[in-house]
């Protein structure tokens, strides 16, 4: 079995010590590249020091490569303490030889002085083209993977935090990426993030730089595989004859939001707009009392349409079929989630506004994020000013989510329709309307979002964070394909 160098970012401490102590010992390791942004001395055998800025940057790592006498090298993105498991360096580098793979990843356990736990990873696909896909604390490259490459596919950019991201995605393209579902290193768990900054961190105004530079390798990503579209293959949506019964429909799913829903109903009730409106609740059979409070609105109100659907196996994108399927459906669609509020009482009129200017097929607002008594929360407004009209509709299968609140254009999305999921319809929803229409934006708050732990996407289990993140790589895998074949019909036909 052949031996492999392995580079490692140098930070003092023991977490730096517990990576490099163990690798000096193995006998696989040939060569250690330690990257140091300031000279430090180690006279430890197999050990070179790298003086060079992050290894994140071009100029980090394209000597690291250029340099590289192993077919192999073991990437350590970070200076985390690991302990390696018996023979697993073994494990990983013949499972690299035997599939002929371009990079592997192995589960592994997260550890603190007092316990450890497995922390599994999920298969890599064609979709799993965001930024932020978790490798882990370890990547396998082949040498030979990315040297041709980045022969084939140009030299990594000037970058100074996308470049581990660009060689990633162009070695992706010819060579497979291995997911070894077997624990093969513990590490020390890093520095707890909440929920919040997790989810909002590719939004966070301080990282603006960063995801210039990751946009930039993406797009070029995108032109490489022929997934990429100009912004003037995008269209309006064609205005037809059919008629609806008011112009504007706010539609919220509920199951079992007794203490929130009637506030959120109130928001819409209280709109001031020149055109009539309604308000369609598909009530998903609440057991909470959510029911009851909503009938004795309905009957308060008529513009409410309280809806109970027949099925009993439908996700939040199943209650958006039913509503807007609805004989009561207005011409555009407004969500609400029935946890959360307009923020003023124009909302809706600037919303449609907005949709009849343009003509566009979805309309994406901005939102501030509230705990649950209302009172704003960092970071803040959620405004998504990385969308351009230039470029957001490709950006947009490299990030998670698009923001809110959202509106559509009902008739379009009665042909489209949601996945039947409680989870990343709405993403999936955007992502089939941008490959071909205009999406509107507006920059401003329209919309207070509550963040409590009655979110989707509070508090997961490492098991519930997989699964919609192996959810939405499917989705953009789906997306990629179908503008691959878009792409093709254009040239065919130009």
């Amino acid at each position: 079995m052949n031996p492999l160098t392995t580079v490692i970012p140098y930070s003092p401490g023991p977490s730096f010590d517990g990576i490099l102590l163990p690798l000096t010992k193995a006998d696989l390791v040939e060569h250690i590249v330690i990257v140091s942004q300031e000279p430090v001395r180690f006279k430890l055998e197999k050990c070179q020091v790298l003086v060079a800025g992050p290894l994140t940057s071009d100029e980090t790592l394209n000597p690291i490569l250029t340099g590289m006498r192993t077919e192999h090298f073991l990437l350590f993105p970070e200076p985390r303490q690991i302990s390696i498991e018996p023979e697993a360096l073994e494990k990983i580098l013949g499972k690299a030889e035997s599939q002929k793979a371009g990079l592997v990843y192995s589960d592994f356990y997260d550890e603190n002085e007092h316990w450890k736990t497995l922390h599994p990873l999920i298969d890599y696909q064609p979709g799993s083209v965001r930024d932020d896909f978790d490798f882990g604390s370890m990547m396998l490259f082949s040498v030979a993977a990315a040297r041709k490459a980045l022969e084939k596919y140009g030299a990594i950019p000037h970058v100074k935090f996308a470049a581990v991201y660009d060689l990633r995605l162009k070695v992706s393209i010819d060579h497979a990426i291995y997911h070894l579902q077997e624990p093969l290193y513990g590490a020390m768990r890093a520095e707890e993030i909440s929920d919040v900054e997790k989810v909002f961190e590719y939004v966070d105004p301080s990282n603006e730089a960063v995801q210039k530079e990751m946009e930039a390798v993406f797009t070029d990503h995108l032109k490489r595989i022929r997934a990429y579209l100009p912004s003037q293959s995008l269209r309006e949506v064609e205005k037809t004859p059919e008629s609806f019964p008011v112009e504007a429909s706010v539609i919220i799913p509920v199951r079992n939001r007794r203490e929130t829903i009637a506030e959120a109903v109130g928001s819409v009730l209280s709109q001031e707009a020149n055109f009539p409106y309604n308000i369609i609740v598909v009530d998903n059979h609440s057991a909470d009392g959510t029911t009851a409070v909503l009938s004795d609105l309905a009957r308060q109100y008529p513009s409410l349409k309280h809806h109970i659907p027949k099925r009993t196996d439908l996700g939040i994108g199943g209650c958006w079929n039913e509503a807007l399927r609805h004989q009561a459906c207005g011409r555009y669609a407004v969500q609400l989630d029935s946890d959360d509020l307009y923020s003023s009482r124009r909302t809706l009129q600037k919303i449609v506004n907005v949709l009849r200017q343009g003509n566009y097929a979805m309309v994406i607002g901005s939102y501030i994020l509230v705990d649950s008594k209302l009172e704003e929360i960092p970071p803040g407004l959620i405004d998504h000013r990385e969308w351009t009209d230039e470029n957001g509709h490709n950006n947009a299968l490299r990030i998670n989510g698009l923001g809110a609140p959202r509106a559509f254009n009902s008739g379009l999305m009665r042909k489209i329709g949601f996945l039947n999921v409680s989870y990343g319809e709405d993403y999936a929803a955007a992502l089939r309307i941008c490959r071909e229409y205009r999406i509107g934006r507006i920059f401003e708050s329209l919309y207070l979002c509550r963040r409590w732990s009655g979110n989707t996407d509070a508090a997961l289990s490492i098991e519930e964070e997989n699964r919609n993140n192996a959810f939405k790589d499917k989705t953009r895998t789906i997306e990629i394909f179908a503008r691959q074949k878009m792409t093709e019909g254009i040239a065919q036909n130009p």
